[in-house]
């Protein structure tokens, strides 16, 4: 039997608790890790935004693949399921937060780490990530414990609910959006103690760490002209890797956008990956240039991704389920770019061989808008 870990947002939680409760899934960019999943496996059960940790399920059977909605509004993304039996299943007053004394004195990859740290945040970063023996049990015994004789935990419902995802008609079905707050008080993550804003310099450090990771997987490097001074301080490209225009046969329209993004990879001449670093209060701008790619060139076939700080994780993923993004004649914006927090991509930059791998290790590293 393994442990693993199973994610839920507050949307997905709500969903579940009001579904039959007798299937769990994921989607098709999980379909190489989700092998490794066996019938009586336990996926250890954690919601995001809160931090803690909300239920246990026993797989039953699977995987099988089923487009079927089971809680959604709409086409629901989770096909990959299997069917599972709760073990526990919180209430979210009583759901344990990860920061709790007890928990976090107890557990293998935080207990060596002070609180304010984000180290302990890649357990967490996706669905599946295997849990050692001695941390899952723990984790099924508390939550046992705390269906038996619970102990509540406050949370902000004003900023629960804020999460909570309404729904637009489109010509494929109602899809699940996010309004996002005018107002300043989502700018902190409720996952987060102090809101960590990165500084233009930290932008171009990230810069030339994609262009550096991406020239290390073979592909050709496209940076803004305006940038290039200041990545070159971190970032030397070898013989031509930093291509001087872009070989790409598009209206001057689409160019121009193209031109602005961060930083792209590019496989002859075509674009493969292309990469916001977003570093401001509003995160607007970086994902409004993804958007207004998908709506020049809808049969474009990319991989798009926001980097930003872990603090900023919240906010970007906010923005990128507004209704307008979900209207767009390619589909959803939350279908086809994702989130990669400065320290994922860190991690992924120190791991070995980089040159020898496919660039769809990022994979492991990037999150989704659920």
């Amino acid at each position: 039997m393994a442990y693993l870990t199973h994610l839920y947002t507050p949307e997905t939680y709500e969903g579940f608790s009001k579904s039959s409760r007798n299937v769990a899934g994921f989607p098709k960019s999980q379909e190489k890790t989700i092998r490794k999943v066996h019938a009586g496996d336990v996926l250890i059960c954690y919601m995001t935004k809160l931090s803690r940790w909300i239920g246990a399920h026993k797989v039953l059977d699977g995987p099988f693949e089923d487009d079927t909605p089971v809680f959604t509004a709409g086409p629901d993304r989770y096909v990959l399921r299997f069917h599972v039996e709760p073990i526990v299943w919180l209430p979210v007053e009583f759901g344990v937060p990860i920061h709790e004394e007890r928990v976090w004195r107890q557990l293998s990859f935080t207990r060596d780490l002070p609180q304010s740290s984000r180290s302990w945040t890649g357990k967490v970063r996706r669905s599946l990530v295997d849990l050692s023996h001695e941390d899952g049990a723990f984790l099924l015994d508390l939550m046992r414990s705390q269906e038996n004789n619970p102990t509540t935990y406050d949370y902000d419902r004003a900023a629960y609910e804020s999460f909570l995802p309404g729904s637009v008609n489109t010509p494929e079905g109602q899809v699940s959006v996010v309004v996002p707050v005018d107002s300043g008080e989502l700018e902190q993550s409720v996952e987060s103690t102090v809101p960590v804003i990165a500084s233009p310099r930290d932008s171009h450090r990230v810069q030339g760490l994609l262009a550096r990771i991406g020239e290390m997987m073979g592909f050709k490097i496209w940076l803004p002209r305006n940038d290039r001074g200041s990545v070159a301080e971190v970032w030397e490209p070898k013989s031509d890797a930093l291509l001087s225009k872009l070989p790409l046969n598009y209206d001057d329209v689409t160019l121009r956008t193209v031109e602005q993004i961060d930083v792209i990879w590019l496989k002859g001449r075509s674009i493969v990956r292309a990469f916001e670093v977003e570093h401001t209060t509003a995160v607007y701008s970086g994902i409004l240039r993804m958007a207004d790619l998908l709506a020049l060139q809808p049969n474009m076939d990319i991989k798009l991704h926001i980097v930003a700080p872990t603090e900023r994780k919240d906010r970007v993923m906010t923005e990128i389920r507004r209704p307008v993004f979900s209207l767009l004649e390619k589909g959803q914006l939350k279908d086809y770019c994702t989130f990669i927090s400065y320290d994922s991509l860190e991690e992924l930059s120190e791991v070995p061989h980089l040159g020898h791998l496919s660039d769809s290790v990022i994979e492991e590293y990037e999150e989704e808008a659920a």
